[in-house]
């Protein structure tokens, strides 16, 4: 059987185990983030996908990275506390990992190798760099930096819509 996202485990912001198999079945919205970042207003489009669509079945799931210019560099409380007081996220956020190189998070590898970026090239480029996943746990695309959350709604409703 080929490998999916809900194959993966992953450690919340506040420390605690997080099994992405409890997540089968339901759409996910996979995002690298950082608090100081110029897209890090995102977090408000981001928000407002979690509220609009996680009755139907989406979750929005962040993972901060301090691997761009530096602009996550607190610690998992300070980032938590960031994004909820600035921007009132609710939806799931994830321990700070790192999304390129030899030590990247397993999940972020999969994420790459399953969606690569303009050219075929798999590395994440920046912040906010964003994969859409299907019911089944499978990679259905990759949205850059600099697609706001809210040009993601179309392709969410056929996630949603697919069986």
């Amino acid at each position: 059987m080929s490998q999916s996202v809900f194959d993966f485990q992953a450690t919340s912001i506040r420390g605690e185990p997080a099994d992405l198999a409890a997540q089968r079945g339901k759409v996910l919205l996979i995002v690298n983030t950082a608090s100081e970042c110029g897209f890090t207003p995102q977090f408000k489009g981001l928000e407002q996908l979690w509220q609009d669509y996680g009755p139907r079945g989406l979750v929005v799931i962040g993972f901060p990275s301090n691997e761009f210019g530096g602009q996550d560099p607190g610690s998992n409380d300070q980032i938590a506390s960031f994004c909820e007081l600035n921007y009132g996220v609710s939806f799931p956020m994830m321990g700070k990992i790192k999304v390129n190189g030899g030590d990247a998070d397993p999940l972020w590898k999969f994420l790459k190798s399953e969606k690569p970026g303009f050219l075929g090239t798999e590395a994440i480029k920046w912040n906010f760099t964003k994969f859409l996943v299907g019911r089944d746990g499978q990679v259905v695309k990759r949205f850059a930096p600099n697609d706001p959350p809210e040009k993601l709604r179309a392709d969410i409703e056929a996630a949603l819509a697919a069986a």
